[in-house]
């Protein structure tokens, strides 16, 4: 039995340059194709957008923002300042930071109390630097404060939120107190009384005194610095500032070791600027604390 022969498919010699063409040609069409209608993403060429890169080569390097300094100042809310500066690290406990809602993290800190929370967020402790970073340019003492009472009463605390400062005075004087202090807000007469203290602060001479004219006498140093400076606040009890003379404002205050009480006059607590906002020699600052104590006693 005889097999019939198998016939070749190319038979000529076009046959083959055709199925050698064939057999580059459409695999390569497919990965061309492939590639384009994959990824079928609109492309920009560089310069494509001649309008947009002629904007962007001719802006100014820096813009200047200008502001009517006679605008009464809308302050941030606590909430606006812990988004833009505290969240980097309290959102999530950075750093030993305690975490925003975490009560357990921040009873101990509440128990110290508001004065020493906001002395804390001021001046820095630990890995916080100073105000969190910023300046008083960035942010006023009293948005400081609305911070910290906001952070303190969503992880467990019950802080007042802190007096508005009066217009006209310096926004330092509004993170003093907690409203608490005052129940209602704070009086006319106190918000002129805060006004008046802090452009006595303001009006202090800054300049430090020469070697040699402290005066021998200890004692009348004290009571020297203590009116030149220190009875802006003290002499009416302003800003929460113990009244001078007054057992009952200074006796929480001297549960602390003297060195505590030297430390607050010397770095500030609270409202009160280091050394009351003057260049006073540490031992004249210290005198003059030991002239209010005495006047406590």
């Amino acid at each position: 039995m005889s097999e019939a022969p198998h016939g070749a498919p190319i038979k000529t010699p076009g046959q083959l340059i055709a199925a050698v063409i064939a057999g580059f040609g459409i695999p390569v069409a497919i990965i061309i194709l492939l590639a384009v209608y994959v990824n079928n993403a609109t492309r920009t060429g560089a310069g494509t957008d001649l309008e947009a890169s002629v904007k962007e080569r001719i802006a100014p390097a820096a813009q200047v923002d200008i502001r009517d300094a006679n605008a009464p100042r809308v302050y941030k809310t606590g909430e606006e300042v812990f988004k833009a500066v505290c969240s980097a690290c309290h959102a999530t406990g950075t750093a030993g930071a305690p975490k925003f809602g975490d009560a357990g993290a921040w009873a101990p800190r509440i128990g110290e109390g508001y004065d020493t929370l906001l002395h804390n967020a001021l001046n820095g402790k630990g890995a916080m630097p100073a105000r969190g970073g910023t300046s008083p340019d960035d942010y006023s003492d009293f948005e400081i404060a609305r911070a910290v009472v906001y952070m303190a009463n969503n992880s467990g605390g019950k802080l007042a939120e802190p007096a508005q400062p009066a217009p006209g005075a310096a926004a330092s004087a509004g993170a003093s107190a907690p409203a608490a202090a005052a129940p209602g807000g704070a009086s006319a007469n106190e918000n002129a009384q805060a006004a008046a203290a802090v452009a006595a602060l303001a009006s202090v001479p800054q300049a430090a005194p020469a070697a040699g004219a402290q005066s021998a006498d200890a004692a009348q140093a004290g009571k020297a610095l203590y009116e030149q400076v220190c009875q802006a606040c003290h002499a009416a009890g302003v800003l929460n500032a113990p009244k001078f003379g007054d057992k009952a404002a200074w006796a929480p205050r001297l549960k602390d070791s003297m060195d505590t009480v030297y430390n607050y006059a010397l770095h500030g607590k609270g409202a009160m600027p280091p050394k009351g906002g003057s260049n006073a020699p540490d031992a004249d600052v210290k005198a003059a604390v030991d002239y209010m104590v005495n006047a406590a006693k």
